[in-house]
């Protein structure tokens, strides 16, 4: 009989949370009393915004992050919904571009200001106007640059495409009507081809969006599913729901078997909602209780048990909802691996929860923060539409790093090819190939120096593999910002994918050289 510790080794174990002084709060800020089941909130590096009380219609805030302490009661809003806004999303690629929808069936696109709000802001950029009930739910794709999705009380998900230059949108690109009841969640997959949706006949779906199949479908009697999650790429769901017996449950599900889940347990029995919030770099899953003020963490596994539970954070003040900072937000000095804020609706408080691993070394430690999903798009809406699937872009979190790109993204498959057949055949061959490979560097170097020489006005956006003048023009400073760091961007990657293959052919070089000399002695 072979024996197991009680306690797995794990460099999370000791995470615990801390929740921000007074001063750091954001104080006196009108939260909405909506019962609707949604987080109320959403945060980026630069702005916190909240779904606020609104006499006649509906109204949200946008904070500047580093603006804590009271708020003004006189503070601007972004009040052009004519209902209760019940759903808010920054927009992952642009910390200036945040959706609302609302009771009044539109879904709004808004351009926040760099400057300080002094007017609240009444005229959308866009506004959708597709769905025939109230519109509960939105999100962002995690990949593709201004694709949106949007359900409503009217069973149906929406996708929409932003890149078109009109105003009002009255015709999304694609309608799923594969629901027949109200959907509750939505959760797309690491590279957004796959969405899972829970809904309120009780079923967990996985469908693809593009061509509007469901892929897989299940429900289990002892389970009534609020929320569901997509695991990264573990190829499981998480779900939350009740028990048959009205207590609060977890379960985690086979995303492709979902007859019966994997896993399954009773929590406690109190009413609230629970909010599962995965974080796939750490493979750290997060349970947030409405209603109360316990935020359970657990570590995700590949083997069984699958769910391993660390520690519960505890406070008295009950959150009505959350919002999660992204990584490049967070504080790598202080070991912090995630952020929450807890809106507090009976004190009038956003309060910071840092979740924080206990280190005593000071210097950035990276084995806690790999490399995350980047700001930058990793696809155009269009290519996403046309059927391309690409993972995020990825960046080093450490101080003064820039962003990276995925390594099945650098490497062409004829690049990994030719490698290959050179190591193997390091006689005739391997010379011939080592002789056309610097030419190709050449060839790229010399492209990339016609590019660093080209005028501002000439230089050629390779972002999404369009030239600028195909590209619609930048109309805003923030638009012109983001083409040019996504042409920096991309001349970075041409850099570093040249370096990788300087290194290549030294390596590969010497290997000959070695077989030579091994020749010779022969």
């Amino acid at each position: 009989m072979s024996w197991h510790p009680q306690y797995r080794s794990s460099k999370f174990r000791h995470v615990y949370g801390k929740a921000a002084s007074k001063d750091k709060c954001y104080d006196c800020v009108p939260i909405t009393r909506n019962v609707h089941d949604n987080h109320f909130c959403a945060v980026n590096p630069s702005f916190i915004a909240v779904v606020t009380e609104c006499a006649g219609g509906g109204a949200f805030l946008v904070i500047p992050v580093k603006q804590t302490g009271k708020l003004d009661p006189h503070y601007p809003k972004i009040c052009g919904h004519k209902g209760n806004v019940l759903d808010i999303k920054w927009n992952p690629f642009n910390d200036f571009v945040i959706a609302s929808c609302s009771e009044d069936a539109t879904v709004k696109i808004w351009d926040i200001p760099n400057q300080l709000l002094n007017r609240n802001i009444t005229t959308p950029k866009k506004e959708l106007l597709g769905h025939a009930r109230r519109v509960g739910l939105i999100e962002w794709h995690p990949t593709a640059d201004n694709i949106l999705f949007s359900s409503g009380y009217d069973y149906k998900i929406m996708i929409w495409n932003l890149d078109v230059k009109d105003t009002v949108l009255s015709k999304p690109v694609k309608i799923l009507d594969t629901h027949k009841d109200v959907v509750l969640s939505m959760s797309f997959n690491t590279d957004g081809s796959l969405l899972a949706t829970a809904c309120r006949d009780r079923k967990i779906r996985v469908i693809d969006p593009r061509a509007g199949t469901v892929l897989q479908e299940g429900s289990y009697k002892s389970h009534k599913v609020n929320k569901v999650l997509f695991l990264g790429n573990m190829k499981k769901l998480f779900s939350t729901g009740t028990s048959c017996w009205n207590n609060r449950q977890i379960a985690l599900w086979d995303q492709d078997d979902l007859s019966v889940p994997l896993l399954e347990e009773d929590l406690d029995g109190s009413s609230g909602l629970l909010f599962p919030i995965y974080d796939s770099d750490t493979h750290m899953l997060y349970v947030v209780g409405k209603g109360d003020g316990n935020i359970r963490y657990y570590e995700i596994s590949p083997e069984k048990p699958y769910l391993n539970y660390l520690m519960e954070y505890r406070s008295h003040s009950p959150q009505k909802g959350i919002g999660t900072m992204p990584k490049r937000g967070l504080d790598v000095a202080a070991c912090e691996i995630f952020r929450f804020y807890k809106l507090i609706p009976t004190k009038s408080l956003i309060e910071p929860v840092s979740m924080i691993v206990p280190r005593r070394s000071e210097s950035y430690q990276e084995d806690i923060y790999p490399l995350t999903a980047a700001a930058q798009p990793a696809l155009t809406a269009q290519e996403w539409l046309n059927g391309i699937n690409k993972g995020p872009l990825l960046v080093s979190l450490r101080p003064g790093s820039e962003a990276v790109n995925s390594l099945p993204q650098f490497l062409e498959p004829e690049t990994l090819v030719k490698t290959t057949d050179l190591s193997q055949q390091q006689g005739m061959g391997g010379r011939m190939q080592d002789k056309q490979r610097p030419r190709e560097i050449e060839d790229g170097r010399r492209r990339l120096k016609v590019e660093e020489k080209l005028p501002k006005n000439e230089q050629t956006c390779l972002s999404n593999g369009f030239g600028i003048f195909e590209c619609p023009p930048p109309k805003t400073e923030n638009e012109l910002l983001q083409m040019y760091y996504r042409q920096q961007e991309e001349i970075r990657r041409l850099r570093e994918l040249l370096i990788q293959r300087d290194v290549q052919i030294k390596q590969l070089e010497l290997e000959l050289r070695n077989l030579c000399t091994d020749t010779g002695n022969h």
